[in-house]
């Protein structure tokens, strides 16, 4: 008679820790974990250590800077890696895979965002990028003139406590100054060869630290003398100075820039000292404009006009491009979709060949041939025609349109592809049996199909050619330009090139302005957006 085997007694001591009653691993596997454990920790303790290290080096840069926005961003975001990888808690897991991605979604699309959007309601541009301090320093130091007859002071940099000053050697006396003391005297300063060595109370900048402090350096302005008409030591390498009066003061009381002449620049409220005839110094300061940028896009008489045939086109170039690659895309792959087809993975490879091709070389390649004086279609294709491509407005759209298909349809070809293949053929079965026929199966069966699988990729395609800047400035540059426009504006911009020429290529570089239109670009894209993915939802009951 066979008998079964006792159980072995497992004492509370080889429990589980976690009281569950499981025996524990023998000491062979618990060594192993232990091992493999401590391996990942030490390397897990190397990268946060790594990331630690930067870290605080980017809070200390922050402080230094007084970029107080980031340090304490860098702060948090700190604190917060710490917790997740070292807090000994299962809760805490998700979290270290979302950490990561959740940082780089703030700091490279949610910070974008924010920041474009703060910049819309300013004045930023050219001669108005910095703060109000700044434009009266660069004003000040832009509008003096040297002393008639000044001489050439051989100087060195003095630093005391974080305020700057000069000095310099006449008649074998060390004389030191700064922005609120004139030259004058000091005891107990060496000298050798001409070249001061100390300064009791000052540190005397070598040149690297004179090139890392340049711009106060710059804005260092020592007197030679109680009389102002002597003027004030200026230097702009440390080295040598030369004394200067300026011909524009800051009046603090009045708040306004004063000129030698007794013109009075007044501070206008919009970032700018301007003289009573109208004349506005240069540079200025950023302010808060409000919803100026917005006014300034919708007025006729600004941005208006460009602005509406400019956001028309863009509508049209985008729908039109996924409407032109898709069908083609798709008429191709319903083609090469037949299997008595003999070589269609041939086909297919030729077809996806546009697609494999770096686009901006396809573009270049393409402006070269639509060209209309050396071209390969006019002189070759055309026999030495003359069809202006890309300089009629007209013709120009047409080949922004065919050149964005070429590089289009290849893609269109191969998610199509895919779609068509997973689209039961017992569909298309019933449907001969119906005796339907093949614009009726297109339109009942593979297009509604199709819309659930690929339907989200248009979108994503109008989103995409929608801000295509590439085809337009390698292409067309936005060309031809209006010449009677103010802006630039050219028959082919699109709302992103649009935005490029008033940032970086209208002469004043506006980002403020650029700035509210991106952030209408946005608006428009995400309400499409929204509005189609609404309407794709319908199709999800097809599947």
């Amino acid at each position: 008679m066979s008998t079964t085997p006792a159980r072995p007694v497992i004492s509370p001591t080889e429990r589980d820790s976690a009281g569950d009653g499981r025996p524990e691993s023998p000491p062979s596997i618990r060594h192993s974990h232990s091992r493999g454990f401590g391996m990942g920790f030490v390397i897990k303790l190397v990268l946060m250590a790594l990331i630690n290290a930067f870290g605080l080096f980017g809070i200390l840069s922050a402080w230094a800077a007084e970029s107080w926005g980031i340090l304490v961003f860098l702060l948090l975001a700190l604190i917060a890696a710490d917790l997740v990888y070292f807090l000994p808690t299962r809760r805490m897991l998700p979290a270290k895979y979302l950490y990561p991605g959740l940082i780089f979604l703030l700091v490279f699309q949610i910070f974008v965002v924010l920041y474009t959007a703060a910049t819309a309601f300013t004045n930023y541009g050219d001669g108005h990028n910095s703060t109000k301090q700044a434009a009266v320093n660069q004003l000040t130091r832009t509008y003096e003139q040297r002393v008639a007859g000044g001489q050439e002071y051989p100087v060195s940099v003095l630093n005391a406590d974080g305020d700057l000053a000069l000095a310099t050697v006449r008649d074998g006396r060390v004389l030191v100054g700064s922005a609120h003391q004139a030259l004058s005297p000091v005891e107990g300063a060496t000298v050798t060869n001409g070249a001061i060595d100390a300064v009791p109370g000052y540190d005397i900048l070598d040149y690297g630290q004179v090139t890392a402090a340049h711009e106060a350096v710059m804005d260092l302005r020592v007197p030679v003398s109680d009389d102002p008409a002597v003027g004030a030591l200026r230097t702009d390498d440390g080295r040598t100075a030369y004394p200067y009066t300026p011909t524009l003061v800051y009046d603090e009381q009045a708040n306004a820039m004063v000129s030698d002449d007794g013109t009075v620049y007044a501070d206008n409220g919009q970032g700018a000292f301007v003289s009573p005839a109208g004349e506005e110094l240069r540079p200025g300061w950023r302010v808060f404009v409000g919803l100026d940028n917005f006014a300034a896009i919708f007025d006729p008489a600004i941005l208006g006009g460009p602005f509406v045939s400019v956001t028309l086109w863009t509508f049209a170039f985008a729908i039109l491009s996924v409407a032109l690659t898709f069908f083609l895309g798709l008429l191709l792959a319903m083609l090469f979709n037949d299997k008595n087809l003999k070589f269609r993975n041939v086909y297919r490879a030729i077809i996806f060949l546009p697609y494999a091709f770096p686009a901006f070389l396809s573009i270049l390649i393409w402006a070269g041939l639509l060209n209309a004086d050396f071209g390969y279609i006019n002189q070759v294709l055309l026999g030495g025609t003359n069809i202006p491509w890309l300089d009629n407005p007209w013709l120009a759209k047409v080949s922004l349109l065919l050149v964005n298909l070429w590089l289009g349809f290849p893609y269109m070809f191969l998610v199509t592809t895919g779609a068509l293949q997973s689209i039961p053929s017992e569909l298309y079965e019933s449907a001969d049996m119906d005796g339907a026929g093949a614009v009726q199966k297109f339109r009942s069966i593979t297009l509604p199909m199709l819309m659930v699988a690929v339907g989200p990729l248009l979108i994503a395609s109008f989103a995409m050619n929608f801000n295509n800047f590439n085809v337009i400035y390698l292409l067309t540059g936005g060309g031809p330009q209006d010449l009677e426009s103010t802006t630039g504006v050219g028959a082919t911009d699109i709302l992103i090139s649009f935005v490029y020429k008033i940032a970086f290529a209208g002469g004043a570089n506006d980002y403020g302005v650029a700035s509210a239109l991106s952030i209408l670009i946005f608006i428009m894209v995400a309400v499409v957006s929204a509005l189609t993915f609404r309407r794709s939802r319908a199709l999800e009951e097809i599947n």
